[in-house]
């Protein structure tokens, strides 16, 4: 296994039993739930991999549990990009960039959907910039992922049940290491 998804497996390992903000869940049982939506919805592997990881950037900042009650947003949507882009190509790391925004989307698209959102993910709306006007709506939907990203923010809201049966995190390597970047390997030197 390469050592930065080794990195990401051990992360989510040793923190996923963190309670996920102020939900019923654990940062690792939201994970695994948004995957198994995706998966139960016939997504590409790709998408799949983006919904069990697009949260872990809560687990890799020092801000404390539920930052968003606080009043600060973590941003936790660009924490793991470095580690991710190096890993993984767009399909998977576009999704999880965009899910905060499509959040905005959804909100100024749908009416019900805000009255859909947990407290705790209406209150970090806000922080997150809150509902977009429809001019920022029609730019958003416009960009490469961003339907994906809305599939992966309506699963993230819906995976957050408790006791939901899942497959457990072994079962989602095989995934995750199919979608990683191809090795380069670079042509010998000629001296």
């Amino acid at each position: 296994m390469k050592p930065k998804l080794q990195i990401i497996i051990n992360t989510l390992h040793q923190h996923g039993a963190e309670q996920y903000g102020a939900e019923a869940v654990s940062q690792l049982e939201h994970g695994l739930q948004c995957a198994t939506l995706a998966q139960q919805n016939g997504q590409s592997a790709e998408l799949v991999a983006a919904c069990l990881l697009h949260d872990i950037g809560h687990l890799l900042h020092d801000l404390g549990e539920d930052a968003a009650t606080r009043g600060v947003d973590g941003r936790h949507e660009y924490r793991a990009m470095p580690l991710l882009q190096a890993l993984f190509g767009e399909a998977v790391t576009e999704p999880i960039r965009l899910h905060v925004t499509a959040k905005r989307y959804l909100c100024a698209v749908d009416s019900r959907y805000w009255a859909s959102l947990s407290p705790a993910s209406q209150r970090s709306l806000e922080l997150q910039g809150g509902t977009f006007s429809s001019d920022e709506a029609r730019r958003f939907i416009q960009q490469p992922y961003a339907t994906e990203a809305v599939k992966l923010r309506i699963w993230d809201d819906l995976a957050k049940a408790p006791q939901t049966p899942t497959p457990s995190l072994s079962e989602f390597i095989p995934i995750l290491q199919s979608c990683l970047k191809p090795t380069q390997s670079h042509p010998p030197r000629k001296d």
